[in-house]
């Protein structure tokens, strides 16, 4: 369990996130989608500890991080470092042995050329295999899907829900609604810093209805198509 009790950030004058409570059950799929600016990325910053807040975040692990996989919007990689060097690395730092790198290498990675050197997708599918061969509990996927081919985030689908099957607990922001009402349990609407809705599985078609209805408005006709 995950509890989140009045969770703000403010970047300067500006609010990023605004008294958030929410708490994340083990072994669920919980979806945050948002306009952009909306808070999503911070929320998960400050739960993988990445950046300071005010509130609280309690989790049942005291060591969480070392059970958390975090992929970030943008990975990074050290410069001079293949890929295959990368996964040895974030192995080693977990004390993980005996892995196949070859024969984990689900999305056919070529892992001796330099990591900084790979496309946007190519690096979101290593970032991504390397927390999942460390064997984690608790992962933050932010945008999983953006930037990666047709064929690979159906493959990360199916991977959500093996890792669902088996008791991990996930939290997912995508801009892909479609994506995420596949395979979310639970889904968390942020706007402006502020959590403005929740809501289960089978709520959530007509909450998609109410949203498009909210952004969409009269634009369309303003363009005169």
């Amino acid at each position: 369990m995950i509890t989140i009790t009045n969770l703000s950030k403010s970047y300067g004058f500006t609010d990023a996130l605004i008294e958030v409570n929410l708490e994340i059950e083990p072994g669920k799929v919980y979806g945050v989608v948002g306009p952009n600016g909306a808070g999503k990325t911070t929320l998960f910053n400050c739960l993988a500890g990445l950046t300071g807040y005010t509130g609280s975040i309690a989790y049942k692990q005291k060591d969480i991080r070392n059970f958390m996989g975090f992929l970030p919007t943008e990975p990074y990689f050290l410069s001079w470092i293949t890929a295959r060097e990368h996964l040895q690395l974030i192995c080693n730092a977990r004390k993980i042995k005996n892995i196949d790198l070859d024969k984990a290498n689900i999305f056919e990675l070529p892992l001796d050329r330099f990591a900084s050197g790979y496309s946007t997708g190519m690096k979101k599918k290593l970032a991504l295999l390397g927390i999942l061969i460390q064997q984690n509990q608790f992962f933050i996927l932010d945008e999983p899907f953006n930037g990666v081919d047709i064929q690979s985030n159906l493959l990360i689908s199916e991977i959500i829900l093996a890792l669902r099957a088996k008791g991990r607990t996930l939290i997912i922001s995508s801009h892909i609604l479609s994506s995420l009402t596949e395979i979310c349990d639970h889904f968390i609407i942020l706007k402006d810093g502020r959590v403005v809705q929740q809501a289960n599985r089978d709520e959530f078609a007509d909450i998609e209805r109410q949203m498009k209805k909210a952004e969409i408005g009269d634009k369309l006709q303003r363009l005169h198509l």
